[in-house]
Order: C-alpha cells, then sequence, then structure tokens
C-alpha cells in the first residue's frame, strides 16, 4: 500500500539517506528498471529510492533513517520470486542486497559455509562442491537467486524429498531487525537448544520481520554418484507405487522425484524443438526420478535393479537410464523447461500448492474438468515434486490475450485446493499475490498469532509494507 508522504517529507528522507550511504542511494528515473519489479507479473513500480548496502551496518543505518521517517523498506534479492514479494511499494524504498555477496569461510570440519545475503544460489554450490562438500538447496532460479532470499521465502526445489525445505539447511544468521538493530547469531552447532530459535523468525517470513544478510549453511557430504531416469506410467495410482517402491529400495538415496502430467510433457515437448523426447510412445504420466550415493561400484546397479522390478511389475511402462552427463542434461531440460513460459504462452497464472500426495489425482482431474467448462481449450500445465507433496500449475486462456482472467482462475484453483486441506502455497510464499488466500490456509488463531509477531518486531510497519498480510 502507498503510504502519504509529502514531497517535502520525501525530500527530507532522501536527504538523510543520501548525507549518510551516499553513492549507496540511487533515485529518480536513474532507478535500473529491474529493481521496478519482480517476476510475479506486477505491473512495475518506481520506488522512490533503491539502496544497495554493501555492509550490515549500511543496512542497519537504512532502516534506521527509513524508521524516523516512517517510509517503507522493500528488501530485494535476485528478484525471482512469483508471488510479489519484493515488489516496490509505491511511495517506498528498495533495498537492494546485490552488493552483499560473497563467500567469507568453508570450515570442512563442521561442514558449514558462511556467506553473504546476496550471493546468487549457484557462486554458492559451486564453492561447497570445490571444497568437496554439497548444498542441499537447489532450484531452476539457482544462477539469479540469492541465498537471502532463498531463506527469507524458505525456497524448496528439485530435492527437498532427501535434503528439506530452506530451513533444514540453516545453522545460523545474522538479520537487521526494522528498527536497524543487528543481531549476530551466526551458530555452526547443529545441537544447540539455549532458549528460543530466533533464526526461523526470519526463515519464511517474506522480509516482513527482518532483513537478513549473512548466513551459516550446513553442507552435505559430497555424493560420488548421481544416476538419473525418466519413465512413463500408466496412471496416477501406479506413479505412487513407483514413488514407494522406490523409497523403499533407494531409501536416502532418492534425492529427486520430479512428476509430469501429459499436459505438459506434451506441450512442453511440443512446443521447443530443442527439447528431446526422452520416451517414444505417450504414458498417463511421466517421471524423472534421481538417485544420489556413495557407491560407484553398485549404485547403478540397484537403481537398474529397481527399475527392472517396477517394469516386469507393469508399475513402469517404459523407462531410459541416463548414461551420460548430457543424456542426464536432456532428461532433466523437459523439467526445467518452465522457464519457456513467457516465450510460449505469454501471461500466466501460476499456481505453487500442496496437497496429501494420494489425493493429487481426484483434485486435479476436478480443477481440469471445471477449467475446460469455464474456458473451453485453455491451456493447463501441471508438474511438480510430488515425493514432498508439492504440485505447480500453470494457466492460460489464449482467446483472453494480455487480458488474462487470473482471479477467476486463482479462486477456482486455490477454492480446490483448499476444499482437499491444501495449502495455497508450498514453497513460493505469499507475498502480494496470496495474500487474500492465506486464510484459506491458516487459522483466525495463526494468523492473529502472526500479525501479534509483526507488531512486536517492526511497530512501525516498515518493513514489506502489506506483504504476507495487512495489519
Amino acid at each position: 500500500r502507498e503510504r502519504s508522504m509529502t514531497e517535502t517529507a520525501k525530500a527530507a528522507f532522501i536527504e538523510e539517506l543520501n548525507a549518510a550511504l551516499g553513492a549507496a542511494v540511487v533515485t529518480g528515473e536513474d532507478i535500473p528498471a529491474p529493481f521496478r519489479h519482480d517476476w510475479s507479473g506486477l505491473p512495475p513500480v518506481l520506488p522512490i529510492a533503491l539502496i544497495r548496502p554493501r555492509e550490515t551496518d549500511e543496512v542497519a543505518t537504512a532502516l534506521r533513517i527509513a524508521n524516523r521517517h516512517g517510509v517503507t523498506i522493500v528488501p530485494q534479492g535476485g528478484l525471482t520470486g512469483l508471488a510479489g514479494g519484493a515488489q516496490p511499494v509505491a511511495g517506498g524504498a528498495v533495498l537492494s542486497l546485490d552488493r552483499m555477496s560473497g563467500i567469507e569461510e568453508i570450515d570442512p570440519v563442521m561442514a558449514s559455509i558462511t556467506v553473504k545475503a546476496g550471493t546468487p544460489l549457484e557462486v554458492v554450490q559451486k564453492a561447497a562442491d570445490e571444497a568437496g562438500l554439497f548444498l542441499g538447496i537447489d532450484l531452476g532460479a539457482r544462477g539469479s537467486c540469492q541465498i537471502g532470499g532463498n531463506l527469507a521465502t524458505n525456497a524448496g526445489g528439485n530435492r527437498v524429498i532427501r535434503y528439506g525445505m530452506a530451513r533444514e539447511h540453516v545453522l545460523g544468521l545474522e538479520v537487521v531487525l526494522p528498527d536497524g538493530t543487528v543481531v549476530t547469531s551466526l551458530n555452526k552447532l547443529i545441537k544447540n537448544n539455549a532458549g528460543y530459535d530466533l533464526k526461523q523468525l526470519f526463515i519464511g517470513s517474506e522480509g516482513t520481520l527482518g532483513i537478513i544478510t549473512r548466513v551459516v549453511l550446513r553442507l552435505q557430504a559430497k555424493p560420488l554418484t548421481v544416476n538419473t531416469v525418466f519413465c512413463g506410467c500408466r496412471d496416477f495410482p501406479a506413479v505412487l507405487d513407483l514413488l514407494k517402491g522406490a523409497r523403499a529400495r533407494l531409501g536416502p538415496a532418492l534425492s529427486a522425484f520430479e512428476v509430469m502430467w501429459p499436459s505438459f510433457y506434451d506441450f512442453m515437448t511440443g512446443k521447443l524443438s530443442e527439447l528431446r523426447r526422452p520416451l517414444g510412445r505417450p504414458h498417463g504420466v511421466y517421471v524423472l526420478l534421481e538417485q544420489s550415493g556413495f557407491d560407484p561400484e553398485a549404485d547403478s546397479g540397484r537403481l537398474e535393479a529397481v527399475m527392472a522390478e517396477m517394469l516386469e511389475a507393469g508399475i513402469v511402462e517404459d523407462a531410459v537410464l541416463a548414461s551420460s552427463e548430457r543424456e542426464t542434461r536432456d532428461l532433466w531440460a523437459v523439467r526445467d523447461s518452465v522457464s519457456e513460459y513467457g516465450k510460449l504462452m505469454g501471461p500466466i497464472t501460476a499456481f505453487d500448492v500442496g496437497l496429501q500426495t494420494d489425493r493429487m489425482a481426484d483434485v486435479i482431474a476436478g480443477i481440469e474438468a471445471a477449467y475446460q467448462a469455464r474456458w473451453p481449450g485453455a491451456i493447463l500445465l501441471v508438474y511438480g515434486h510430488i515425493g514432498d507433496s508439492n504440485l505447480h500449475l500453470v494457466a492460460n486462456v489464449p482467446a483472453a490475450g494480455d487480458h488474462q482472467p487470473h482471479d477467476d482462475i486463482t479462486d477456482l484453483v486455490l477454492g480446490a485446493v483448499r476444499a482437499a486441506g491444501g495449502t495455497v502455497s508450498a514453497e513460493h510464499g505469499i507475498g502480494l499475490l496470496k495474500k487474500k488466500y492465506l486464510h484459506f490456509t491458516r487459522s483466525d488463531a495463526e494468523l492473529a498469532l502472526m500479525a501479534r509477531l509483526k507488531v512486536a518486531l517492526d511497530p512501525g510497519n516498515i518493513l514489506n509494507t502489506g506483504k504476507v498480510f495487512t495489519l
């Protein structure tokens, strides 16, 4: 929401910012276009100032000044969020962490890495790899998203089934509170029960309670083998049997279980000539399964044995096992083709929902039927990380052009998710786009407690004002 500020008040705020932070402050039309919007599809907003600090003290200074003047500060990371959490607010300023980037320390004994919050995820992954370790967080936007934003949204991604959501990787944080107080707790200990676990307040809070500036992440042993197989199953019950069988036979070596409905698989492989169809004939549902382990002599044979059993039992109708890094990339390219939506469809309405896995097929069938009845011939692509109960849906009504019925589509999809006892956001957060649907998933008591936390930590309501919920 826009705060009312006179031009005099705005000038006073900017003058104090400039005096304190100098070259870290940009105003007016000098603010580059990328900082005026995130990936949510919302129209660009010109903030009254862009602040690009290099150190935690500068973040603290910016927040103290904003508090004095009652100006909203919107934290920005890699701007890859899809819910509008980093979208500028009219009449407010944005604070980008893009200059607060770098690896501070890798501790091979504690298996931890300490980084600045603006460090791109891929940079952290590579640093861990070069140290002979492994970071379990992985997203398609790895080259652009920043680790601070990953934690602020409690990002999920491709390997949650084995390694968990972003919060499972965090040992310690440094956070700047809305009043400028710096809380430094760069803990490396896995076991630390000394009072409240304060870092959990900020992980997943979408920048509404504090700005994460430095992070200590827990690393894993680097897998010695990674094997990938692309499967075609008759129907969704067969997919559930495959999931149960893979979990039972592979255990923690099962590191990814990505599922694609024919709507997604046929559309993407049909529209993108560079995508190779892994399987020769159509199937009811497609699964990309990844195994990672530590026994080079036995791992591939173990996966082959599992797939032979699944084929013999009729659970899997056909499968192709990657035999090289190139083939692995080709198989993952089908699932990762989501970055091409804009080129193929134009404006979309995207969903990130959580559903009990055994109810997914029925819920999706109901949504598809209602969607086609309302908008005959419209596009609805379905895929997800169902091993962790997360589904994505992408909708487009070609006849509507640039004027997509976003609200009507959202009411239809999230209404069905609510009726099934699911969540309106599995891994992308609430931001602006899902704010009015938060009560579909959270009780009145939960929402009231969230509001009490917000008021306690940000009584001036200056940090990411209006995101997640409105006070």
